[in-house]
């Protein structure tokens, strides 16, 4: 939105034209992210106070958080607006990618939202059937799928459109498309060529298991957010190298152009992350709910999958990874064995809680192996 007034700006006065530049609307949008977040902060805590929207804090975990009961939560709402107002107003409004970010992170927090608010203002402890909340994850994640599989390789949607309707015409069958490969890190010409059905798969596998994982480590003060803003920062960079010829051609990565424009997104959900952070610190003032936790999740997968850096996000996100597995451990040996535990409480930040380490030494040490796992992600950009 501001882009196009500043280049119309830029006409009359060249200073304006230094507003092109990518890397500077992406300062400018987590600046601007970060500001609303701030701003608006005490007003939506405030708000949720009003409207009684509080955490229950369930009897059965770890004793240290019962003083959280009634702790606002649905806070994700301020992440939203911060990271929608600041990237409407500085990406380039026809670029094809950062919508369907968008798309992703406003339908997921939409199914977020429903299902808190169920939990806490009509007091349903269930809230959305799991049924119900993983339907609406795999349509978004399905649609979005669909669509990237070809929007990867086409450079123009009338491109995309047509080859999605002539793929549906021709029986949903598609001869190879470029760029659909699976790309392994540290390898230069190592990669796992997929089909349409087969990137589709592997595309919502990553949307809706990111989303879920992130949902399922957002359960201690400011355990989720920090690990989201470093990922987000990161793939960000990534999305800005596949982008751009020059820097995709000479690090070896698929060029996939108006990747770039990611990065505007990415800081925004960075900006609007350390915004939240403020408040959701130890001890939190509001929780994101599943509103921010299923959103952020979503957009961290669909940015990955448009700059083909899908193992490059489970290295990143390896404590969402961790987290994910320890509940599938813990309920697969709960079941065989009738009753037993392999974890003393799942997710994994609870056992290290039951263990004897402090809220805060679970969180801080949490966020040390993400950063290191970020490092280890970035240096893919160059070692291959």
């Amino acid at each position: 939105m501001l882009l196009e007034f500043f280049q119309w700006l830029s006409e009359d006065i060249r200073f304006f034209s230094v507003f092109n530049y990518l890397s500077l609307r992406a300062v400018m949008a987590a600046l601007t992210a970060m500001v609303i977040g701030f701003c608006a902060g005490p007003a939506v805590i405030r708000k949720l106070r009003e409207m009684r929207i509080g955490q229950a804090v369930r009897n059965y975990g770890p004793k240290t958080h019962l003083v959280k009961d009634g702790t606002p939560t649905m806070g994700g709402v301020l992440i939203l607006v911060s990271i929608g107002i600041s990237s409407l107003l500085w990406m380039d409004l026809s670029n094809r990618f950062v919508w369907v970010v968008l798309f992703v992170t406003i339908g997921y927090g939409l199914v977020g939202w429903i299902d808190d608010y169920r939990k806490v203002v009509h007091h349903d402890p269930k809230g959305m059937s799991a049924r119900e909340k993983f339907g609406w994850q795999s349509l978004i994640g399905f649609f979005s799928a669909v669509y990237l599989a070809f929007a990867v390789s086409m450079p123009e949607n009338s491109h995309v459109f047509s080859m999605i309707v002539s793929w549906v015409e021709n029986g949903f069958e598609m001869q190879q498309l470029d760029k659909l490969a699976l790309t392994v890190p540290f390898f230069k010409q190592i990669a796992f060529p997929f089909g349409v059905w087969g990137f589709i798969v592997l595309t919502y596998i990553v949307i809706v298991g990111t989303s879920n994982a992130v949902n399922l480590t957002d359960g201690l003060d400011g355990l989720a957010i920090m690990p989201c803003v470093m990922v987000g920062s990161a793939l960000g960079i990534f999305a800005y190298v596949v982008g751009r010829p020059d820097f995709a051609g000479y690090l070896y990565f698929e060029y996939i152009p108006g990747a770039g424009e990611l990065v505007v997104i990415c800081a925004a959900l960075a900006g609007a992350g350390l915004a939240f952070l403020w408040f959701n610190a130890y001890p939190a003032q509001v929780f994101m709910g599943d509103v921010g936790a299923l959103a952020l999740g979503g957009a961290l997968g669909t940015v990955a999958v448009i700059a083909r850096q899908e193992i490059v996000l489970a290295i990143m996100g390896g404590i969402f990874v961790v987290e994910t597995v320890s509940v599938m451990i813990q309920t697969t040996y709960f079941r065989l064995t009738h009753g037993k535990r392999f974890f003393l409480m799942a997710p994994i930040h609870h056992h290290f809680e039951l263990k004897g380490w402090k809220e805060t030494q679970v969180v801080v040490r949490f966020w040390i192996i993400t950063f290191v796992l970020v490092l280890i992600g970035l240096s893919t950009l160059k070692i291959r």
